[in-house]
């Protein structure tokens, strides 16, 4: 491993260089009320030394300089301590865990660590994390507009098996064979032609040197009319005198006075703590949102989260733990809790045997995860929430997983995606043929069901009452807050070609399955102190409506005159009927 870094390189980006302090403080002498100052200091340091003498006369533009100094260094000092918090945050932003099959075993390692040679498991939403070669995988879709600019999908197969890093996995899963890493991949020769912009001010910096200005333009036109009244006595009595051609030492001294009284007024006009009280307040705003446990990455964002008026939150692992497990099941049309091993290996020895090696079946060949032997020699379940919970439910009733997969082969696989809600495998069977089996949304696999599974393990044919249970069943374990998976499968008729599109309708109803992931604890304190500061709290999720509703109250979000809709009937509103809705939806 050492000598393919060594040849290869690590997968990382050349960083540009850290600016020194001395840049920060160039940066911060670019201040336009900073500019004016120091010419009015210089202006004021000749004068009064011309007037007064050295050190008298020196010492308001002295005061002037130290000022512009202070604010200078203070600004600096902030600017400088917060690109090196910045460079440390992305260090920490950078640290993705990725999977990957190294020495025979599936680990998860940082993608720095990925080296040419490794084999990584992607999913939809993964970023590829190097550039790499398709081995084998299903319906694989990748997003590569970050990098090409096409917002169409790219289909990757044996065909085209090239993988680029910066992309994202948008449909379907594989495994890829790392060939390219760090500089060397087409990201990082990209990456190495641009040059990063400077940081832009901050809206309330933009607003505050507008003011700046103003009041400068202000104090100098006031200046230059009191220069002038004042001046213009002198030069009157000159003129009246008929002396206003030859001066003395004493009227040059007096119109130096007129001129360093107009210089005064510029001075004190011009706001010169205005940089440093707004260099402050946002240096305090971002630690103290940082003793919060909230880094900052743009300072604008401490001026303007203060005026958020609502936050709207992601579900899962957000507002909940994420860590899903079954709690209920319905199978063969009784409810059953599985809360506990005991009640697990219970459910087990009540089942018919037909009913468990379907339902086996079912799980361990159609999921997105997998059960490894971790180098503990320890079985490990790994994949997404959901499928984790359905995986360790299968092991808690007995299942084997490496047992279950040996005894099929998987023809086909239609990964499960946001708008079909649920996902299909094609399974070839030792004995001939074809079965197909289908999980997820509950109301949409159950709608595609004809038959079902029921006490004595017969195959019944599925009539309005007992669809009409099962959908009650299924509401009812919503309204616990439980997330609800269908399982069904089909035998596929003689003559079916794999080149075929799997069947939408005519399943079997295996099982249906309550999944809980608890609500994080201090979610709903956390609710509560919003509202009490004026900030709408709302719940954006993929869930069942009824799930999303039962955790929404659990958490507070969701009050007797809030509103719960789902996106077909919003996006079907006039914008009339919108802005009603808006202000009650949570």
């Amino acid at each position: 491993m050492q000598r393919r870094q060594d040849i290869y390189g690590i997968n990382k980006f050349t960083e540009s260089e850290t600016r020194s302090f001395w840049v920060f403080v160039w940066e911060a002498l670019q201040d336009t009320t900073l500019i004016i100052l120091a010419i009015c200091a210089f202006v004021s340091l000749v004068v009064g030394i011309t007037m007064e003498g050295w050190p008298k006369g020196a010492h308001d533009g002295l005061g002037i300089v130290a000022s512009i100094l202070l604010v200078v260094f203070v600004t600096a000092t902030s600017d400088y301590r917060q690109s090196l918090q910045f460079k440390d945050l992305d260090k920490e932003k950078r640290k993705i865990q990725v999977q990957v099959t190294r020495k025979g075993f599936r680990q998860r390692i940082s993608i720095y660590d990925l080296l040419p040679g490794d084999v990584v498991n992607l999913a939809i939403g993964d970023q590829v994390p190097a550039d790499g070669l398709f081995i084998s995988g299903f319906s694989l879709l990748i997003n590569e507009s970050s990098l090409t600019g096409e917002s169409e999908p790219v289909v990757v197969n044996e065909e085209n098996p090239f993988l680029l890093s910066g992309t994202k996995v948008q449909d379907g899963s594989c495994k890829m064979l790392v060939t390219t890493v760090g500089m060397r991949t087409q990201w990082g020769k990209l990456m190495a032609t641009l040059s990063e912009g400077g940081d832009d001010e901050t809206p309330l910096q933009v607003k505050l040197n507008g003011v700046a200005t103003i009041i400068g333009q202000i104090g100098l036109f006031f200046a230059v009319i009191t220069f002038i009244v004042l001046s213009q006595g002198l030069i009157s009595k000159k003129y009246h005198d008929g002396l206003l051609l030859s001066w003395s030492g004493d009227d040059a001294l007096a119109m130096l006075e007129h001129f360093a009284i107009a210089v005064t007024i510029v001075v004190v006009a011009v706001p010169e703590g205005l940089p440093l009280a707004v260099t402050l307040s946002l240096a305090f705003a971002m630690k103290k949102m940082m003793n919060d446990k909230a880094l900052v990455r743009n300072l604008a964002a401490c001026e303007t989260m203060g005026s958020a008026t609502t936050i709207c939150s992601d579900k899962t692992g957000t507002l909940t733990t994420n860590h899903m497990t079954v709690v209920k099941t319905c199978i063969c049309g009784n409810i059953r809790e599985v809360n506990s091993p005991q009640n697990a290996s219970k459910l087990c020895s009540e089942l018919p045997e037909n009913v468990v090696r379907t339902l086996l079946e079912s799980i361990f060949n159609n999921t997105g995860g997998e059960v490894v032997i971790n180098q503990d020699g320890k079985h490990q379940i790994l994949g997404t929430p959901t499928e984790t919970a359905i995986l360790e439910f299968a092991m808690s009733i007995g299942g084997n997983f490496k047992a279950k997969r040996a005894e099929t082969k998987i023809a086909k696989v239609e990964p499960f995606n946001s708008t079909k809600k649920r996902m299909c495998v094609l399974l070839e069977l030792a004995e001939g043929g074809y079965r197909s089996h289908c999980k997820g949304a509950s109301e949409i696999v159950l709608a595609a069901c004809d038959k079902f599974i029921d006490e004595t393990g017969a195959v019944t044919p599925l009539d309005k009452a007992t669809a009409g249970k099962l959908n009650g069943i299924i509401d009812g374990f919503a309204n616990e807050a439980l997330r609800t998976l269908c399982l069904a499968y089909r035998e596929m008729e003689e003559g079916f070609s794999i080149e075929e599109q799997l069947p939408q309708q005519g399943y079997t109803c295996i099982a249906i399955v309550g999944i809980k992931d608890p609500v994080r604890p201090g979610v709903r304190e956390s609710v509560a102190i919003c509202r009490s500061a004026g900030v709408t709290v709302r719940m954006v999720t993929g869930d069942n409506i009824n799930t999303a509703k039962a955790i929404a109250r659990e958490c507070g979000i969701l009050t007797e005159d809030g509103l719960a809709i789902e996106g077909p009937d919003f996006r079907e509103k006039t914008l009339e009927e919108l802005l009603v809705l808006v202000p009650k939806i949570r």
